[in-house]
């Protein structure tokens, strides 16, 4: 009987697997840069970590699991609350800021379409420590960093950015309760994905006043931060906020990325912890799903029984982020091959062992070797060699019990030279 992959999850053949290796080396190499430090989390957390901290959308995505003493547990859908959990047990100890990232393995159980899986590979960066819009620019930039290194440019994505404390502000200005604005983030997170017409009816079905309705949808039109400034009766919070996000612009702009980024107010964020600016990036055509997302979570490590710390951070996936690269034609390219520095091939049986040797103690000094199992003709060896991309080609024949020397042959230009054995291990 033949077993399937459980549906939502990949096998990672060689190929795909050079992929993944590649994106997560790529972002590694990149946070390295940008001055972060890596860490990772256990792959399971206890349930109620999720359940009281993420919100609704998380809760109703996670798998859980019941250990052998009853602990209620559940793999891990994001690492945002790990990070908070291991920054509080070494609040202390640690340096400020804290600038970590990780390349975690998560597992969602929601219904899996293109660009989203029940099991996929995320790319997260946080600051802890810094009240300042300076480090939400940190992140848009290490993000836009390693997506422009990869060949995205301005005409292939847009970074979205909002404010959670803007948008609190000014839904409290049109009369909104502040006991309804986590319901009606959930809504409002969904204004981009739903007709006019589905928005004023979901919208309806938590807001009963017209009057409220009708200044909430009015709102959500708004383009631009200058329409945001001219809106009469702004309150003081609401202007800082304001002041905030334009702070953040032009700090973007310093940083030579401001061409990528675009004000957007119906950019909320589903998560519950997310407390100021929040962005999202998608493909400038928006045919796919968001390839990465995040914002300012300064409330979390309280929340977890830590100090008052502001944080912000990010998160991209690698699923939209793969399938964007293969529309571009970026992914196949920057590939690196599968590449041998040598293969070591033998012109008759009684050479096998030589064959066997010298593969070893290329391998003990660092090379990647490889030979033929079977005591195939020298043609078929030199096919295996060139099949399996070899810069050269080692032959031992006649020569090396004549002479002691090898035949080392280059695979791209064709030619060979003699050099005895004992020099070319020297």
């Amino acid at each position: 009987m033949k077993i399937p992959p459980v549906k939502g999850t990949r096998d990672f053949y060689p190929h795909e697997m050079a992929v993944r290796n590649w994106l997560i080396e790529g972002w590694k190499k990149v946070s390295v840069r940008n001055g972060f430090e890596e860490y990772d989390g256990p792959i399971f957390e206890y349930l109620q970590m999720y359940q009281i901290k993420s919100g609704d959308e998380i809760s109703e995505q996670l798998f859980r699991l019941t250990d052998r003493g009853g602990r209620e547990l559940a793999i891990r859908p994001e690492i945002t609350p790990t990070l908070a959990r291991m920054v509080n047990q070494q609040i202390n100890a640690l340096p400020r800021p804290i600038k970590w990232f990780s390349t975690p393995r998560l597992c969602r159980a929601e219904r899996p379409q293109k660009g989203r899986l029940r099991e996929f590979f995320q790319w997260n960066i946080d600051i802890i420590g810094i009240d300042d819009v300076l480090a939400d620019a940190e992140v848009i930039f290490c993000a836009l960093d390693y997506l422009q290194e990869v060949g995205l440019t301005a005409k292939d994505i847009v970074v979205k950015i909002s404010s959670r404390k803007m948008l609190a502000e000014l839904l409290l200005s049109t009369g909104v309760a502040e006991t309804e604005l986590e319901a009606l983030y959930a809504i409002l997170d969904k204004h981009s994905k739903l007709s006019d017409e589905d928005f004023r009816d979901m919208l309806g079905e938590k807001i009963a006043d017209a009057d409220k309705c009708k200044k909430i949808i009015g709102l959500m039109t708004a383009k631009s931060i200058e329409q945001i400034s001219g809106m009469a009766q702004l309150s003081e919070k609401a202007k800082e906020a304001l002041d905030e996000v334009k702070r953040l612009f032009e700090l973007l702009k310093v940083m030579r990325v401001g061409d990528f980024c675009e004000f957007d107010i119906a950019i909320v964020r589903g998560l519950a912890y997310y407390t100021g600016i929040v962005f999202e990036i998608y493909d400038k055509v928006g045919e796919l799903r968001a390839i990465g997302g995040g914002g300012r979570y300064d409330n979390l490590l309280k929340q977890f029984g830590g100090p008052d710390i502001p944080a912000t951070g990010f998160g991209i996936g690698d699923c939209v982020l793969g399938i964007l690269l293969e529309e571009k034609g970026l992914l196949q390219r920057q590939l690196p091959k599968h590449r041998l520095d040598y293969f070591v091939a033998a012109t008759d049986k009684q050479f096998f062992q030589k064959a066997v040797e010298i593969t070893a103690m290329l391998r003990r000094k660092g090379l990647a070797v490889n030979f033929s199992y079977k005591a195939a003709n020298l043609g078929k060896q030199l096919k295996q060699a060139s099949d399996e991309n070899a810069r050269k080609c080692i032959i031992i024949g006649d020569e090396f019990i004549k002479n002691n020397e090898l035949i080392v042959k280059d695979m791209a230009g064709g030619s060979q030279e003699l050099i005895k054995a004992d020099k070319f291990f020297t």
